[in-house]
């Protein structure tokens, strides 16, 4: 029973570790969720620029990688107790981001009925 209950204080994120989850992974999760609909249109679909397609390839799975990353730091720092500002903040990050995924999302099946 007492490694039970030493394991699961560990397993409990401090204010200090939700906050870094929240100031970590706020930045890291919204930035290549804008970034991703420009990259896929004017470096994949509608080259801009020379070898578009080349850097493409780089930088959208670059943004998927961190990304995911910002989102598993938002999304740990969301659902630890206790709620404080931080939890709150958390969860707000995620509620824009899906809104970011929501309009990119129909953007590109709206796109893919135009070509």
């Amino acid at each position: 029973m007492t490694d039970h209950l030493m394991t699961r204080s560990r397993d409990i994120m401090t204010a200090k570790e939700r906050e870094r989850a929240f100031l970590i992974g706020a930045p890291l999760a919204i930035v290549p969720a804008l970034a991703f609909l420009p990259a896929i249109m004017f470096l994949i679909i509608f080259p801009q620029i020379d070898h578009g397609r080349v850097i493409g390839c780089i930088v959208v799975p670059a943004c998927a990688i961190t990304g995911s990353f910002g989102l598993w730091q938002l999304a740990l720092g969301a659902v630890q107790k206790p709620w404080g500002i931080f939890n709150v903040l958390c969860v707000g990050a995620l509620i824009v981001l899906l809104v970011i995924a929501g309009y990119t999302g129909v953007f590109l099946a709206l796109l893919t009925l135009k070509i």
